[in-house]
């Protein structure tokens, strides 16, 4: 049976049940999500705010991971990446912090 949702940030359809997902918490194609969770999966967070993606990082079990922040109340969780979610996306995540050295070159 799949759920079909619409992303609160860009409007794109998509299924949060496809294989391999296991219950996706965020758009494959912004990689936004919505405040659901307050541990992962319990559907229990009443926020509902807007998640912004704000880095990519990988657990010591080389597992990639997307870090998203509540626009609401500031909440950071982080989310399983899928196979379907949007490498460029992902790509330029990763490479934030090399276009934006923390001390610039004089």
């Amino acid at each position: 049976m799949s759920s079909i949702i619409r992303c609160r940030h860009c409007a794109a359809c998509f299924d949060i049940s496809a294989p391999g997902t296991r219950n996706r918490n965020h758009c494959p194609h912004c990689l936004w999500s919505v405040h659901l969770d307050v541990q992962p999966g319990d559907r229990a967070s009443k926020c509902g705010g807007e998640m912004e993606p704000i880095a990519v990082s990988m657990r010591p079990d080389g597992e990639w991971i997307l870090l998203h922040r509540c626009n609401k109340c500031g909440v950071i969780h982080a989310n399983r990446i899928a196979g379907d979610d949007n490498a460029v996306a992902l790509m330029a995540l990763a490479a934030r912090p090399l276009a934006n050295p923390p001390f610039p070159s004089a």
